[in-house]
């Protein structure tokens, strides 16, 4: 073992600062510290995964350009990866924090990620994405505002509101995990919470006593950013405030065709920013909603949230029936319309990556074309397993941009299916071959009886088209080319298909996969690997210093047990980090 094994963590903060000295964008620094607590969030105690303490985690709040630091500290009893859902990691994979890319941290260990939210805004959350951990917590929203240079494209709110809504079990992950392992579903999750708190007693028959609740505070006559995210396991959930519009404005870092909706579906791994004006009278507090969609409702009454909208001025406690939810249990055609009314707001000033044509996609010549489809679970070799084109992916113990980066063979197969298979399914490592600079079309086929989203790291997509049905060649003929909005998760309904478009400007290997938890538990998967033939660092970062190995690397990692570390240097890491920060603003000043 090396004598000071917590050398390269001291001399980290110096490198940032010999970088930072010259940089002229500014650092913000942030310390996780990821550990079990346990919470009742249903009025069942449980262990959670919390960060610096609480569940769910802080918000990251940052500027477009601004680089990110954020050390993370494990002290989960298993291996830990953190995933920055949205954010694009420009030339940057090593930092995306998924399997494809990066190895896990070990429990005790420390790592810290470094990247520059280059050319974005928006919207976005991050969350564990290692052994179903996203189950128990450990996420918290991420927000890129505009630099004071480029304006919204509407009024400054007056307050900006977090609000994280999903299905909920009151089972840990590892007790999910092994039912899933054992061949079995879930079934129907036990709620849904708001902000990690379960539902307000609006009746006392489906909420017991003593539950903790959300409440979010605010002023008559104003208007505030509320930003929503899915972050739950496979529930689609039906977002509203009652008697209140909601204003669509962002998604997932792109401005939108401005739009009132009395209630939005939200699917798993989806962020919207509304604005919402306070414009009732304070005769009561007024219901915050998120209900399950595409149930029976009858059956799945228990799985909604509840919170309070609670004006300064209120002089009762809301009362009454909850606001309804669209009534079309059997008959999805009207969250569909929906989802296609979402417009891309092509006038509105904003950071973005601005690939060639992409003002203009509808005219880019198309490179590639791939049909993804997923189907009910299958059997491979006596396991259970979910499949993309019939194909169920299977991690490989090394990580595909590790094996590029060391010349490793047999690591992974670039063999997936540009069609599905007729075949039998397999469990394989197969990856996309995707072309640098290319332009590739994707057609997300849902044949099951589930609705399903599909997120894709390193990139905003354009979301082209939807139907139901199978897609052909002719669907080509209801595309939107115009303002399709450019996001980075969308739903595909059962028994549908969603087209996307997406310009292969970002180096490096990226996931694509479905954000229910449970079917990319499963394998549900693959990776887009895009490589420059140039190879060159214009269009990729080097790998970084503090990178971990693993798989046929793992002699190349030197023990790192940092817990005593973190105790000898606790407080003059603190300090370099304080006063880091302070140079970044006075640099950020003088430019």
């Amino acid at each position: 073992m090396a004598p000071f094994p917590y050398l390269s963590l001291f001399l980290l903060p110096i490198a940032l600062f010999v970088t930072l000295s010259s940089a002229a964008d500014p650092f913000a620094f942030f310390n996780f510290e990821v550990s079990y607590i346990t919470a009742s969030p249903l009025g069942v105690p449980q262990q959670v995964i919390a960060i610096n303490g609480k569940f769910p985690g802080p918000t990251i709040n940052v500027t477009t350009n601004n680089n990110v630091v954020v050390n993370v500290r494990n002290k989960l009893d298993e291996s830990l990866l953190m995933h920055w859902s949205g954010i694009q990691q420009r030339r940057s994979s090593w930092q995306d924090g998924v399997l494809g890319t990066n190895c896990p941290i070990p429990p005790k260990w420390n790592w810290t990620y470094q990247f520059q939210v280059k050319d974005q805004i928006g919207s976005f959350f991050y969350f564990p994405s290692l052994h179903f951990q996203r189950a128990s917590g450990g996420f918290g929203g991420f927000f890129i505002n505009n630099r004071p240079i480029i304006p919204i494209p509407f009024a400054t709110p007056d307050g900006d509101i977090t609000i994280l809504i999903g299905d909920w079990y009151t089972s840990n992950h590892t007790a999910l995990r092994k039912i899933l392992d054992g061949g079995k579903d879930l079934g129907m999750p036990h709620g849904v919470l708001i902000n990690g708190k379960g539902p307000y007693r609006y009746n006392d028959t489906l909420v017991p006593d003593g539950i903790e609740h959300e409440t979010i505070e605010v002023d008559p006559g104003k208007t505030y950013r509320i930003r929503v995210h899915n972050v739950g396991i496979s529930t689609s959930l039906n977002f509203r405030i009652q008697n209140h519009n909601l204003l669509l404005a962002e998604t997932e870092g792109s401005y939108t065709v401005q739009q009132n909706y009395t209630s939005l579906d939200i699917h798993v791994g989806q962020s919207y920013s509304f604005l919402v004006t306070m414009d009732q009278n304070a005769s009561t507090d007024y219901y915050i909603v998120a209900s399950a969609r595409f149930v029976n409702e009858s059956v799945w009454k228990r799985v909604t949230g509840v919170g309070i909208l609670h004006y300064s001025n209120s002089k009762g406690k809301a009362a009454g029936p909850l606001p309804e939810a669209p009534n079309d249990e059997f008959d999805k055609t009207f969250s569909m319309n929906q989802a296609r009314s979402i417009r891309w707001n092509v006038s509105a000033s904003g950071a973005r990556p601005n690939p060639q044509g992409s003002f203009r996609y509808g005219s880019i010549n198309v490179t590639e074309i791939y049909v993804l489809k997923n189907k009910p679970p299958v059997m491979i070799d006596g396991k259970r397993r979910t499949t993309l084109s019939g194909i169920s992916f299977v991690n490989p113990s090394t990580p595909i941009r590790l094996a590029d980066q060391f010349k490793l063979k047999g690591v992974y197969k670039l063999d997936f299916p540009t069609r599905p298979l007729t075949g039998p399914p397999k469990a394989e490592t197969s990856v996309i071959n995707g072309t640098y600079r290319g332009f590739m079309e994707v057609i997300l086929q849902n044949n099951d009886t589930k609705m399903q989203s599909y997120h894709m790291n390193g990139y905003a997509f354009f979301v082209v088209g939807m139907d139901y049905g199978e897609w052909t060649e002719n669907s080509r003929g209801t595309y939107n080319k115009w303002d399709g909005i450019a996001r980075s998760t969308i739903q595909v309904y059962p028994g549908a298909w969603t087209a996307i478009l997406i310009s292969l400007d970002n180096v490096g290997v990226w996931n694509i996969r479905t954000e229910n938890l449970d079917s990319w538990y499963l394998g549900q998967e693959t990776y887009i690997r895009v490589v420059n033939p140039e190879a060159t660092n214009k269009t990729e970062l080097p790998m970084p210093d503090n990178a971990l190995f693993c798989g046929q690397l793992s002699k190349l990692q030197k023990p790192q047990d940092i817990s005593s570390a973190i105790s000898i240097m606790g407080n003059r890491w603190k300090m370099l980090l304080t006063t880091l920060t302070i140079i970044s603003t006075v640099i950020s000043a003088l430019h």
